[in-house]
């Protein structure tokens, strides 16, 4: 697998560049933001996972973070010191598939560049099965992961995207938290559970429909369908 690695200090990226490289992994070294981004070249990338640093000398890794998701849909894993949750929900509400704080354990990454390839190589294996689902004014094409509504596409991080195809294999059938958070995500810990609260209240505010996404207290969440317009 190809790995574009971003990272500002040349010790650590050789360092870590050397394991990756004996795990089977083709590294590349941005040591900036704007090298990543010309690194991500929509047509020749080909990168299984950019891991990136938050510490970068020319731009906010989060700015950075930002620009590759509307570049690409590669998965990406931050690095960084700040262990805060606000800081994770900022990270993966722009579309961050996850997040590792340092100190971390080599081998702990090396399970999280693989659990987001897995994820991703199993959402490009299933998503030409169904093609698309219609409820209503909203439209989610599942092969391209693009949503609209009313024939207007609508931008949503690959987890937003996630979230509401979950929701919308079942309309009206409730999605406890954690089933939620687990089949998202792929994870439990600690915050998952406030990041899953964020991203239902933009998936609300970018399709403009409040309704669209029922809370059940104390249970879950569940996709209410929407009436005639979409039962057809």
């Amino acid at each position: 697998m190809r790995l574009l690695l971003v990272e500002d200090d040349n010790h650590v990226a050789a360092a870590l560049s050397a394991i990756l490289a004996r795990h089977g992994f083709d590294v590349t070294h941005a040591r900036s933001g704007e090298e990543a981004l010309q690194a991500l070249v929509p047509e020749v990338d080909g990168f299984g996972v950019v891991l990136l640093d938050l510490g970068l000398p020319d731009q906010d890794g989060y700015e950075v973070c930002g620009k590759i998701r509307k570049r690409t849909a590669t998965p990406v894993i931050m690095v960084t010191a700040r262990s805060d949750v606000r800081s994770r929900i900022h990270g993966l509400n722009l579309g961050a598939d996850d997040y590792v704080v340092k100190p971390y354990d080599t081998g702990e990454l090396l399970a999280r560049i693989h659990a987001v390839s897995r994820r991703t190589a199993h959402e490009d294996a299933t998503g030409s099965t169904e093609t698309v689902v219609c409820l209503g004014a909203v439209r989610i094409e599942l092969p391209t992961r693009q949503v609209s509504v009313n024939g207007s596409v609508v931008q949503l991080t690959r987890k937003e995207f996630d979230l509401l195809a979950l929701l919308a294999q079942r309309p009206g059938v409730v999605f406890r938290r954690e089933q939620i958070i687990s089949e998202v995500w792929r994870t439990s810990w600690e915050g998952t559970g406030r990041t899953l609260e964020v991203h239902v209240a933009s998936l609300r505010s970018k399709l403009h429909m409040p309704a669209l996404i029922e809370t059940v207290r104390g249970v879950g969440y569940r996709l209410v369908a929407p009436t005639a317009q979409g039962a057809g």
